[in-house]
Formats: structure tokens, C-alpha cells, sequence
């Protein structure tokens, strides 16, 4: 199972979320920071994200990542966030065993926008760039890369809902009722336009279920594992 960390994560912000989940289904797990990351190559200074940063990550960056590592057959996916957006784009166009989508983005919506400029608010008042600096080795680059282009006049109107309608893999979408940067019309969305969709909508949660939830987590993956048939790891 590849997992794909959220707009400000990397490698060590899982914690030891994907050991465990792995370990509850028995299977191997990769787990990556992608460029502009955790320890990953840096965002060049000048470099501006562009809307379509996402498709990029889906189409070019994972499926080298998974080329270089010799993995050639459909891959499991675990997407949180924008990485929950990157599962979804790669699902649509090449072969995937199954998604798991956590709190994923669709559409851009106002409570999307609102919650990145309290983000970027915190972030400079300090305390939140010091955090993310345990985790990133230059810390500006993905916290720029990320918000500059989420907040840009040219990102309001990105859509994915119409991309996600070509997936034909079994998808697990799951978010927090208490989701601070998205509403529940994301994973409402994704399930009208893909028939093999399964919704958990998780009461007392916030933007991360792996982490306010874990346990129920990894319960709801099992369960729907059971589900998607023969071939799925148990």
C-alpha cells in the first residue's frame, strides 16, 4: 500500500500510522515525502506552483517513484488530503488495485480557503512554522508552495469531479464531520460520481482521522477490504 501525505506532511508526519495499518492487513507499505518534503529535494526559491500540481504528482512524480522501485502491478493507494486528490487523479487514468481517500479535495470550497488563511495566520505568527520545521528541512518551501497556490485567484475554479468519474477501482472515502478545510459534499461528491465508492463519515473528527481516529480507521479499511472481494489483502 502506497501512501500519500497531505499538502503539509512527509514522511515522518505519518507516525506510525502506515506500520500499523499495514500490520493489521498484512501488507507491505511505501511510504514517501514527496519533492518539496520532509527530507525530499527543495522547492527552488523562484519555483511557483502552478493549479495543476496535483495531476502532476498523479501522472509524472508516482509513477516514477513506483517505475524506480521496480513495482509494476496495480498498487493499493491510502491518499490523505491532497494526497487523498493525487489517488484519486492516478486511479482515473492508470491501473489501481483500490484507493482509500481521507479527507480528499474535489472542488475548492470556501471553508477550504478560510481554513488555509488561518494556516498561513499561524504559520506566521511562528509556533506552526517551528513544528513543521521538525518534519521539513526547509519548511517554507512546501508551506509557500502549498498555500500560495490554494489561495491564488487562478486555483478557485479547480475541479477534479469530472476526472474522477473514469475510476473504476473500489474507493474507501472517508472525513471528519468536524473537517476544518473541507465539507462532507467532498466525499458526497466522490461517491455520486464513482458507483464503486464506500463513505465513512466520522463523527468527532477533524482533517486527519488517521490521527484523531486511528483505531476506527483501520477498522473501516478491514471491513471494506472484506468487501471489494477477491484479490483485496485481508
Amino acid at each position: 500500500m502506497v501512501f500519500l501525505h497531505e499538502g503539509l506532511g512527509s514522511i515522518a508526519m505519518w507516525r506510525d500510522f502506515p506500520a500499523r495499518l499495514c500490520e493489521a492487513l498484512g501488507l507491505r507499505g511505501l511510504v514517501y515525502s514527496r519533492p518539496g518534503y520532509g527530507r525530499s529535494t527543495m522547492r527552488a526559491p523562484d519555483e511557483r506552483w502552478t493549479p495543476d500540481y496535483l495531476h502532476r504528482q498523479a501522472h509524472e512524480v508516482l509513477p516514477a517513484v513506483l517505475a524506480g522501485l521496480g513495482i509494476d502491478s496495480p498498487p493499493w493507494l491510502f491518499g490523505h488530503s491532497d494526497g487523498g486528490s493525487i489517488a484519486l487523479l492516478h486511479a482515473a487514468r492508470r491501473p489501481t488495485a483500490g484507493a482509500i481517500v481521507a479527507a480528499p479535495h474535489i472542488v475548492v470550497e470556501s471553508l477550504s480557503i478560510d481554513g488555509i488563511r488561518d494556516t498561513v495566520a499561524a504559520y506566521e505568527r511562528g509556533p506552526l512554522r517551528e513544528r513543521l520545521a521538525r518534519f521539513h528541512d526547509d519548511p517554507d518551501s512546501p508551506f509557500h508552495g502549498w498555500s500560495d497556490c490554494w489561495l491564488s485567484p487562478a486555483f478557485r475554479d479547480w475541479s477534479i469531479v469530472e476526472e474522477t468519474r473514469a475510476i473504476r477501482c473500489p474507493l474507501l472515502a472517508m472525513q471528519g464531520v468536524d473537517d476544518e478545510y473541507g465539507t462532507l459534499e467532498q466525499i458526497r461528491g466522490i461517491a455520486r460520481a464513482v458507483p464503486r465508492t464506500r463513505l465513512f463519515e466520522i463523527p468527532a473528527c477533524g482533517h486527519s482521522p488517521h490521527k484523531d481516529r486511528p483505531a476506527e480507521v483501520i477498522a473501516a479499511v478491514r471491513e471494506w477490504l472484506a468487501e471489494v472481494g477477491p484479490g483485496a489483502p485481508r
